[in-house]
């Protein structure tokens, strides 16, 4: 192997490949958390990288999705997701593709997806400091892709009625709800993402549904810590799928 790497166990039998370049934070929990596709979904996760996201799906094999693409641009992800595909056992049920979206039209075999997910670069083109290495600057900044580009693509995908989620800083919600109504996905869902309660939230959860009228539903905030432990929901988000 011509780069380091190491497994990530994650529950389920589900293990992960993670590298210097191509890791997870709670960031990724929180979406996959956030947007919990059903049984009979075919999905799709953009800018996956190490494609974590779509992997902690299948940590409940009952609650887990008929199908999940990752996409990325970066041919290392995606050999990082196909390691973790066969190590886990998922080869027939995630699929990684290497592809740019700005020019993805459609998946292998669908045309037309249920649900789209997608950590998409936080930082506009020339704002904020910039990473070091190539991986991090794709990761973190839009280099490669914008947040139109983002919504474009998801909105290909979608079937009409599908569902899109993304999770991105408080400081991009107007670009956010204004990209997406643009590119005819309607802001739905809201939820914010605190530290501690009463805290300042640090990072916001969008759903929007493809051609739906407008109505949106702003969720109690989600709280990490509670009297300086994790939160019980928390604790849901890091082992699986549930309620408090």
């Amino acid at each position: 192997m011509d780069f380091a790497h190491k497994t990530e166990r994650v529950g389920g039998g589900v293990e992960i490949c993670v590298s210097d370049a191509h890791t997870f934070g709670t960031d990724s929990f929180l979406l996959s958390y956030f947007a919990a596709p059903k049984r009979k979904d075919v999905v799709c996760d953009l800018c996956s990288g190490c494609g974590v996201v779509p992997f902690l799906w299948f940590r409940d094999p009952e609650r887990a999705p008929q199908k999940a693409f990752a996409v990325d641009v970066q041919r290392q992800a995606v050999r990082q997701m196909g390691m973790s595909a066969a190590w886990s056992g998922l080869e027939r049920r995630l699929v990684p593709v290497h592809a740019d979206l700005c020019g993805l039209q459609e998946l292998p075999g669908h045309r037309t997806v249920d649900l789209v997910t997608c950590n998409p670069p936080y930082k506009a083109a020339d704002t904020g400091l910039i990473s070091g290495g190539e991986s991090a600057r794709i990761a973190r900044h839009e280099t490669l892709c914008t947040l139109d580009d983002v919504c474009a693509c998801a909105a290909r995908l979608l079937r009409f009625g599908g569902r899109f989620y993304m999770c991105q800083l408080p400081e991009r919600l107007v670009d956010v709800l204004e990209t997406m109504r643009r590119r005819k996905i309607e802001p739905k869902r809201i939820r914010f993402v605190q530290q501690w309660a009463g805290g300042a939230p640090w990072l916001f959860l969008v759903e929007g549904k493809r051609g739906a009228k407008p109505f949106l539903t702003v969720d109690p905030p989600l709280v990490l810590r509670e009297n300086g432990e994790i939160s019980p929901e928390m604790k849901l988000v890091y082992t699986g799928y549930g309620k408090v």
